[in-house]
């Protein structure tokens, strides 16, 4: 086959990209560059697309022998990632651009350009296994690295995507990769992985968003809508939150508060005790699923987060409340969870195969 290898210029995918030639495959590595002014070296393990990355992509290109190439997606990744992170902190909301930059990066535009140039499958270094079925059914699994699986972070992928996807490393365990890139000479053996927004490479989302939105003080009040507080931009907060609050009037049982709900069209950020972030039933919207057959109702589990423990759960079809509404679900769940904050991905599981995700829009207080 004919398969392009997404090339990070780091550990993980360059050895992808060596396990696949050593499967006979004819492999073209690519680096996506996102950024329009990337930085000349990363900060620490902060950030990616950095010109050093794309060095580090190509040495190891060369260190295989397969052909190598720059695609600049970067005015994509723009419009679709970083635009739309700003959107939904904006809304009040709380993205993840990772699962974002899958959907429509990694895992769209490069397939779309991959499969046009006549390659059969995108090879990247994610975390997560594939299992495919004689009818050519593909179905998602989590990795066998439970530390570092991503399968939460591609539960955006729908069956065609993942019929033409090839994730090398689930099988293996994250120290073991290291070891393997060490003994194929690969210089990226020992480079520290990016765990960090790749478009904020200093860590400062609030400072980010501030650039983008500016500073706009409103109140902060609480859950009888008595003010307790001012803060200088909702875009600083997400649900759930404790630190940062600065609250000038202390609550009656001198507990700490929480972020409990962001309000941008009055500017306001309501808090109150640690009991009123229980949730007991999570409303999704806009549904992708990985499996072909799903049932109007059916017993799961659901994740809230890249590394959250997933949650036993009852999925049920949620009734549109008009004609134009897209699919939702309701997803019920057995014990009630804290923080779950709208905007977020709810990826549903049927034991560690992944179902299907949506976006959460509700969060019904248990």
């Amino acid at each position: 086959m004919r398969v392009l290898a997404a090339m990070s210029g780091g550990v993980d995918s360059a050895v992808a990209a060596a396990r696949m030639v050593d499967a006979g495959h004819d492999v073209t590595g690519v680096h996506l560059a996102l950024s329009k002014n990337p930085l000349s070296f990363r900060s620490g393990a902060r950030g990616c697309c950095s010109k050093e990355d794309a060095h580090d992509a190509r040495r190891a290109a060369d260190r295989l022998g397969i052909p190598f190439y720059i695609w600049d997606l970067s005015d994509r990744f723009i419009d679709d990632v970083v635009e739309d992170f700003v959107s939904e902190y904006a809304a009040g909301r709380t993205p993840n651009p990772c699962l974002r930059c899958n959907e429509k990066i990694k895992f769209a535009a490069v397939l779309e350009r991959g499969m046009a140039l006549g390659f059969d499958l995108v090879a990247t270094g994610h975390y997560a296994l594939l299992e495919r079925r004689e009818d050519g059914h593909t179905s998602l699994r989590r990795a066998v690295d439970e530390t570092k699986d991503q399968s939460y972070v591609l539960g955006v992928l729908d069956q065609h995507q993942l019929r033409h996807s090839a994730f090398p490393l689930g099988d293996t365990r994250k120290v073991d990769i290291r070891a393997e890139a060490a003994e194929r000479g690969l210089r990226v053996a020992t480079k520290p992985d990016s765990h960090d927004i790749c478009f904020i490479p200093d860590g400062d989302t609030a400072g980010f968003l501030e650039s983008r939105l500016g500073a706009r003080t409103g109140d902060i009040v609480d859950e009888s809508g008595e003010k307790v507080g001012e803060h200088e931009g909702t875009h600083r907060f997400t649900v759930g939150q404790r630190k940062g609050l600065r609250l000038g009037t202390p609550a009656p049982d001198g507990k700490p508060r929480y972020v409990l709900g962001i309000t941008p069209v009055t500017n306001t950020v309501t808090v109150g005790p640690r009991e009123s972030l229980r949730v007991a039933r999570i409303g999704g919207i806009r549904p992708t699923w990985a499996e072909t057959e799903v049932h109007d109702t059916w017993r799961g589990f659901a994740q809230v987060r890249a590394h959250g423990a997933p949650m036993a759960a009852t999925i049920s079809h949620r009734e549109s409340q008009r004609v134009d509404e897209e699919p939702a679900v309701w997803v019920e769940l057995d014990e009630p969870t804290t923080g779950i904050a709208p905007g977020q991905a709810v990826v549903l599981y049927d034991e560690d195969r992944v179902v299907g995700s949506a976006t959460i829009d509700e969060a019904v207080p248990a």
